[in-house]
């Protein structure tokens, strides 16, 4: 997800009238511009020359940008009407093909700039500053605000942004923040897959127990172990999904989730004020779910907490040396108010089920449809897991190929579907000349399935990943390829939690189960505010 930023700026895109994918017969050539220069007809120029002279003497002006039309509102009910809110990957991978790497959009009243080439993504963060911003999700503020609730990171810009997220980045960014964390994940991870050999024992098919076979829907488990192990990880307790009858309280919590990434994405384009006065459905709906996942982990705080408070004084904590959690860490070092720990920690809470839920289905999809790939991280995993003694980070650092299978999940499925940011100042992309403060989207879906940035784009391959692959690919620095957590200060907080939780699931899957699916047809997927199959796919697991 970083990306090298080491001599990206020698990374150059030449489009030509003939070779594009992007550009039909006929058409100018366009220039791709970096902070290094511009490739004109196989020669280097810097930028400032090119600004100077443009295509044919100039920068294009930001209006000059192809766009998809210019009334934001009829826009908007062209959205509505072809339900283009469920389908926004693929309309932005059609736009693309349409008008070529670069296109401005007008949706009711979001305005942006998209964009799918590392090059032109890699100016975007270098024009990011000291206090990135990406896209409010204005339904999210809208809702703190009238609750009197105090924001999180996910919602803060400037300077309080800043403090905050540096005080919890050393409880979930850091490496030994992650030594502390991995174990609870791993307990989970473990657990879920004896959970899984119970049932594939007792429900499967085969004659020979050992040889048993069981294809089930496995997302609704997915979603339970993506609460349980961010409960783990954030209370420093375990909340007992994997129980014969899991509580209705946490399946409410999973739902609400889901509603309110399903509201999200319609109240973007409209304002949450007036449809608040106006009293619409879809307002009261998203407002409802997000009441339900604060009084839901309002209630985990106050239990953590009081459990906390006890074993501090009873000096159990310093004893033992027990984890109490991002929850306790925070509470411990005492740098944020109790309010602002309850803000990030619902918020961690919340973005922390379905986008790894869902990636391991798509995951769990893959690896099933392509045993080979199958077997050869399987074999790196074996081989580690036996060297590692029983230490899930040692055995993660040995098999490299289970994170370059996260990375493959995530280029074809992204979570989130683009990465904004607003420029602090001027920048040329394409040849056009780009406002400070614009909102500049990454468009990460069809910038994962293109040929232009990745060969045979629609190969499930975790091996492109590694780094000899990488810088043997003619000569490029593959920088900004690999954006689902975002980049630089402003990445995904919960990251370090998502990818560990992800391998170590995948990792213990593939110890104890061969996996293959019913059917091996492509997955057909809709856009809520992430990314999902439209039907969750099937899989069969074989006990090895």
């Amino acid at each position: 997800g970083q990306g090298c930023q080491n001599g990206l700026v020698s990374l150059f895109v030449h489009f030509s009238t003939s070779g594009s994918r992007f550009l039909g017969p006929g058409q100018p050539k366009v220039l791709c511009t970096t902070a290094a220069g511009t490739v004109v007809d196989g020669k280097l120029e810097t930028v400032k020359a090119v600004r100077k002279r443009g295509v044919d003497g100039r920068v294009r002006g930001f209006e000059e940008i192809p766009h998809t039309g210019r009334n934001g509102w009829i826009n908007l009910l062209k959205f509505w009407r072809e339900n283009r809110f469920q389908q926004l990957h693929l309309h932005m991978e059609r736009t693309f093909n349409a008008l070529g790497p670069i296109y401005r959009e007008k949706v009711g009243t979001l305005s942006s700039v998209n964009i799918l080439l590392p090059a032109d993504i890699s100016e975007m963060f270098k024009s990011e500053g000291l206090h990135p911003r990406r896209m409010t999700l204005e339904p999210w503020a809208t809702h703190r605000e009238i609750r009197n609730h105090r924001k999180g990171v996910f919602l803060k810009n400037g300077e309080e942004w800043r403090s905050d997220r540096l005080q919890l980045n050393k409880e979930v960014m850091m490496s030994a923040a992650v030594r502390r964390f991995l174990p609870l994940l791993d307990d989970v991870a473990k657990d879920f897959c004896r959970l899984l050999e119970d049932r594939v024992e007792r429900e499967g098919r085969g004659a020979e127990e050992a040889k048993r076979s069981l294809t089930i829907d496995p997302s609704p488990d997915l979603f339970r172990f993506a609460l349980e192990a961010s409960c783990h990880v954030l209370y420093g307790e375990r909340i007992g999904l994997f129980s014969s009858s899991p509580s209705l309280e946490s399946q409410k919590f999973i739902w609400a989730v889901e509603r309110m990434l399903t509201t999200t994405p319609p109240l973007l384009y409209l304002p949450p004020r007036l449809l608040l006065r106006v009293g619409a459905p879809l307002w009261t709906e998203h407002a409802t779910a997000w009441d339900h996942i604060f009084s839901h982990a309002e209630a985990r705080i106050q239990r953590a907490y009081q459990r906390l408070s006890s074993s501090q004084g009873s000096g159990t904590v310093a004893a033992g040396g027990l984890y109490g959690g991002v929850l306790g860490q925070l509470i411990e070092k005492g740098k944020l108010s109790l309010d602002l720990i309850k803000a990030n920690i619902t918020e961690l809470m919340a973005g922390g089920v379905d986008t790894t839920a869902v990636p391991l289905q798509f995951g769990l999809f893959e690896l099933g449809r392509n045993p080979e790939v199958q077997d050869r991280v399987r074999q790196q995993v074996k081989r580690s897991w036996a060297q590692a003694g029983g230490d899930p980070q040692k055995a993660l650092q040995g098999a490299p190929l289970l994170k370059g299978t996260i990375k493959e999940i995530l280029r074809l499925y992204p979570v989130g579907i683009t990465v904004q940011r607003y420029p602090v100042h001027d920048i040329v992309l394409q040849n056009y000349h780009i406002p400070a403060g614009t909102m500049v989207q990454a468009c990460l879906y069809p910038m994962g399935r293109s040929s232009q940035v990745f060969e045979e784009p629609l190969n499930f391959d975790p091996g492109r990943w590694s780094v000899s692959r990488e810088e043997g690919q003619r000569g490029e620095v593959m920088g900004f390829r690999s954006l689902a957590f975002g980049f630089g200060a402003r990445q995904c907080v919960g990251r370090r939690i998502a990818e560990n939780e992800m391998q170590l699931l995948l990792m213990h899957i593939l110890l104890r189960f061969h996996l293959s699916v019913p059917s091996s047809e492509d997955l057909q997927t809709t856009a809520t505010l992430i990314l999902q199959p439209k039907t969750p796919p099937r899989i069969t697991f074989s006990k090895l």
